[in-house]
């Protein structure tokens, strides 16, 4: 059973449409491949965290990305399956210590074409989680809810083509940027349950050189574009 600091989250993924959580559509007749991340609250010294894993920073795409643990579908999984099993390999994590209790709708990243579909997990038992292949996984992230909620960890993340994004300053000295597909899932979905405070979107952080190698040399987003606020449009 979930706690009860966690129900708005579940009660929030039954109602959240994709709509208020990306702006991106896949094309009707894209062939998407399939994904899947594991979006696990737990609980630590500071009460309620997100496990969040950091990609190596020599990989050729997204080095030093920070993100939900997941990737792909396998043949025959769902993605349920597909999200443990990721996170296990990624972390280390036993998924019999996970209850799922819920989902969130499939989102579409263009550059890599996956449709990737977010899977809520409670880590009612936690077991140890470390870095399982250097090769692939630089750090290991237990970050608490609140230190992403506070303003002053807050900015806007700017791509060299002009895109502008939520993001976090994580790490124990504020020196991790979170940006991109997690950090827009986390700030939404935040915003959605009512647990976000104002904080200061003029303040602008440009994407460090090193998590651009193997960038696509082009989004297809306007320059300066950001993502609508959810809060907006329910206004």
């Amino acid at each position: 059973m979930i706690p009860e600091w966690l129900r708005p989250v579940k009660e929030g993924a039954e109602s959240i449409t994709v709509h208020e959580l990306t702006r991106f559509m896949p094309p009707e007749d894209a062939d998407t491949r399939q994904g899947a991340v594991l979006v696990l609250f737990g609980e630590g010294p500071s009460g309620g965290e997100l496990l969040l894993t950091e990609r190596a920073h020599h990989m050729r795409s997204h080095p030093g990305q920070v993100s939900f643990p997941g990737g792909a579908i396998d043949e025959g999984e769902t993605p349920v399956q597909a999200a443990l099993r990721e996170a296990e390999e990624e972390t280390g994590l036993d998924p019999a210590g996970v209850e799922v209790f819920g989902e969130l709708p499939e989102l579409w990243l263009p550059p890599s074409n996956f449709a990737v579909t977010p899977i809520l997990g409670w880590w009612h038992e936690p077991t140890k989680v470390d870095v399982v292949d250097p090769d692939e996984v630089h750090d290991i992230h237990r970050v608490a809810i609140q230190d992403l909620l506070d303003p002053e960890h807050r900015i806007s993340v700017r791509h060299p083509t002009g895109w502008l994004g939520p993001g976090f300053l994580i790490g124990p000295e504020r020196d991790v940027i979170l940006w991109g597909f997690t950090a827009g899932i986390i700030a939404r979905l935040f915003d959605f349950v009512g647990w976000s405070s104002e904080w200061d979107e003029s303040r602008v952080r440009d994407l460090p050189s090193y998590m651009l190698q193997g960038e696509p040399r082009r989004i297809d987003v306007q320059p300066n574009t950001r993502f609508p606020d959810p809060r907006e449009e329910r206004r």
